[in-house]
């Protein structure tokens, strides 16, 4: 006798759903029957679980955030070195939108970005956090004068950060036609040997 799914692994089941959906057919032209269609149950069963579609997307969200956090957080306390962990930090993000392929595109929905304001909040306060970290290392980096003093820790990080997105956006524009963490990690090391010149060098 097969056992009835927990609330808890459906919930899990339907999220998953959504991620691969918002990939293959994108985020906004994605619909509640398009999910139950791909998890095997009703659409009321889908809302039994997720009263509407913006909770299902907040939790999708928060689905999102957690995987990234644990990611960043284990780039962390993966070295004493900033700029080891500096170079951790961008290899994990790059291996989680990897991972997520529907990242970039749920970042530029329309979802995101004019529907729903708590998923909106929610990826706003999780990429700061991302940048901070960046920061706290970039500001390390500098301090053992390995940065050219016209740099910002600050403005290094937002580079930094678009780096990343830029590459994404590539990546996912070019039918992932090269290895994303390759070739970011290349030009991760470019920006930060522009980072390192001092006045007068070039």
């Amino acid at each position: 006798m097969l056992r009835r799914k927990s609330a808890e692994d459906r919930k899990t089941e339907i999220i998953a759903a959504v991620l691969d959906l918002a990939d293959r057919i994108g985020p906004d032209r994605l619909t509640t029957n398009d999910i139950a269609q791909e998890v095997g149950v009703t659409q009321a069963a889908i809302f039994r679980h997720f009263p509407t579609k913006a909770e299902l997307w907040t939790a999708v969200g928060d689905a999102i955030a957690d995987r990234l956090e644990c990611a960043w957080q284990q780039a962390v306390n993966s070295s004493e070195s900033p700029q080891a962990r500096l170079k951790a930090l961008i290899a994990a993000q790059l291996q989680q939108i990897e991972q997520t392929p529907a990242l970039p595109a749920i970042l530029h929905s329309r979802e995101l970005n004019v529907d729903n304001a708590a998923l909106r909040d929610r990826f706003r306060g999780v990429l700061m956090q991302y940048q901070a970290y960046l920061e706290a290392n970039l500001q390390a980096i500098a301090e053992a004068g390995m940065m050219g003093a016209g740099v910002q820790p600050k403005d290094a990080a937002v580079l930094l950060t678009s780096l990343v997105q830029g590459i994404a956006i590539r990546w996912s524009l070019g039918s992932r036609s090269f290895n994303i963490l390759p070739e970011g990690m290349r030009l991760l090391e470019v920006q930060l040997a522009l980072f390192a010149c001092k006045e007068g060098q070039t």
